[in-house]
């Protein structure tokens, strides 16, 4: 028979590792790690190349790191995490800016995508699919539909307006729906 009483939730055990890492922690940094690295990287495939995910991911936790003094607990770990995520990847996105155009205006859009394969053979892939969309429309893709943010908070993050996150978003759709051969 126990007597330690109710064993702790487990966001009251990332609490306390958030805590204990602020303090320098090593050990309870890498236990926060292991629970939110899965998140970060799928993040980092969905909005960058999938080919820099692994970079990207390191280079979150090492800003993670370097700025965790400055976590105020105002939000989860979490939420705090994501947003230093999204901010290294749009961050990096934009150093590669000055080599291709940040956004992708008219028709030519629906040129950067190849024909949709034709026949069962292939599959349906939407990582694939999600990684060929033009940039604009891919980062507003994932905002949206996948990570949960409204357009004026994508229209924020990425210094754009409301309505330019909307027609990305409509852009990135229709090619999605032309690359996977739906209706």
């Amino acid at each position: 028979m126990s007597t330690s009483g109710p064993e702790p939730s487990p966001a009251a055990g990332e609490a306390v590792d958030v805590r204990l890492a602020v303090a320098g922690d090593t050990r309870a940094f890498e236990r926060l790690y292991r629970a939110h690295a899965g998140r970060v990287h799928a993040l980092a495939r969905r909005m960058a190349d999938a080919s820099e995910a692994d970079e990207l991911t390191q280079e979150v936790f090492v800003r993670a790191w370097q700025g965790l003094a400055g976590f105020r607990g105002d939000a989860a770990f979490s939420t705090w995490l994501h947003r230093v995520a999204v901010n290294v990847i749009l961050t990096r996105r934009a150093a590669y800016a000055v080599r291709r155009e940040r956004m992708v205006e008219g028709d030519e859009a629906f040129d950067e995508l190849p024909a949709p394969a034709r026949g069962r053979e292939h599959g349906v892939d939407l990582e694939r699919a999600i990684a060929r969309l033009p940039e604009g429309a891919r980062r507003v893709f994932v905002l949206h539909d996948v990570e949960g943010y409204k357009h004026e908070e994508i229209a924020a993050t990425l210094g754009v307006t409301a309505g330019t996150s909307k027609a990305q978003l409509h852009r990135a759709r229709l090619l999605l729906r032309g690359h996977l051969g739906g209706a």
